[in-house]
């Protein structure tokens, strides 16, 4: 039986933690009920992590756990047993505590470092944090990039009469062709290239930090205004709602999500002369967005509020921004039937 690789370790940590995507899910499961070590490996997470289970994240200030992370990265820099005596430390502070979330926190919180950095498990610390720091780094990017865009539609609508950037388009007509440089507006991300073409925005904030296979543009003013829409799909990492003439029925609730990460249905698009055939199945039905490895997206609301998502559905109605109500079919001309409706693509 061959050991597990760092790849496969970090799969199953993960895993163990809740931050797999339904994919990773599904491999973690296989790994697991294929391989012993990998078996007894998450065996021993899961008993060194359960006293984390009645943590309520939203009770842990995200600056601990940063703060954390970084102490324990300085301490596996020098030495094993500093990294040690800094754990036994925190594990100490809390020994006289008595009663109250914050009693246990810095014991389950000791154990679980313990767990990342000490012992038989071998996942290496300085992994486990730079991939953390780098991620935590991309998402804040990311937000930092929607707010921009925000302000940049902001500033369109107060030259614009209160309107936002708009192009006609009609009920059957493709909303997928990125890229499209014909005279019909048969992209949904044509309105989003308006505010490119007029200066407004720079192109290349469209590229999200977490993405794959995304590419800057690197072209001039000049041949800007020649493009109707961004050159290809690689230059543009986001999905927006879709834009349609027709008049919707209905009311939202709260503040409806404008645009996010990469929908999963549109990743990969058919040329233009082809035609779009998406059949909705349980892994489309439930898989984030490409960009931060699938562990979740972040929204764009027309409120300008931006919030990271770990499940596609943001508001009470448990509305999926990237899908329509009851269709399973799509070939890029649908729109949504009602204000609840929200819709985000391609």
């Amino acid at each position: 039986m061959s050991s597990l690789n760092n790849e496969q370790k970090q799969l199953l940590f993960d895993y163990c933690i809740g931050v797999t995507s339904q994919e990773e899910n599904i491999q973690a499961q296989q790994l697991i009920s294929s391989n012993p070590q990998a078996a007894q490996l998450y065996a021993t997470m899961k008993s060194v992590l359960s006293p984390l289970d009645t943590v309520e994240p939203a009770l842990c200030p995200e600056e601990l756990a940063e703060a954390t992370i970084f102490r324990l990265k300085n301490a596996a820099r020098t030495s094993q047993l500093h990294l040690e005596k800094l754990l036994a430390d925190e594990q100490a502070k809390t020994t006289a505590q008595k009663g109250g979330f914050w009693a246990g926190f810095g014991s389950r919180l000791a154990r679980a470092a313990v767990f990342i950095v000490v012992g038989s498990v071998a996942i290496s610390t300085w992994k486990i944090t730079s991939n953390y720091a780098r991620e935590n780094a991309r998402k804040i990017q990311c937000q930092a990039k929607l707010g921009d865009i925000f302000n940049g539609i902001a500033n369109y609508k107060t030259e614009h009469g209160g309107k936002g950037p708009q192009l006609a388009t009609s009920v059957g007509q493709p909303w997928w062709k990125v890229g499209y440089q014909g005279d019909e507006n048969h992209s949904n991300t044509r309105h989003m290239w308006l505010l490119v073409k007029q200066g407004y925005l720079d192109p290349n904030v469209f590229i999200c930090p977490g993405g794959k296979g995304a590419r800057r543009l690197h072209i001039d003013r000049s041949q800007i205004k020649m493009l109707y829409d961004f050159p290809s799909r690689e230059y543009v990492g986001y999905s927006f709602r879709v834009m349609c003439n027709k008049p919707v029925k209905g009311s939202s609730h709260g503040p409806r999500a404008m645009m996010a990460d990469l929908s999963p249905l549109f990743e990969t698009l058919p040329s233009f002369s082809s035609t779009l055939q998406i059949q909705l199945d349980k892994a489309l039905a439930s898989r984030n967005s490409i960009n931060h490895k699938r562990r979740g997206q972040n929204v764009l609301f027309c409120d300008g509020a931006v919030r990271f998502v770990r499940k596609r559905c943001v508001d009470i109605t448990m509305d999926d921004i990237f899908t329509l109500h009851d269709r399973q079919f799509y070939q890029g001309h649908e729109v949504p039937s009602c204000q609840a409706d929200q819709f985000l693509a391609p």
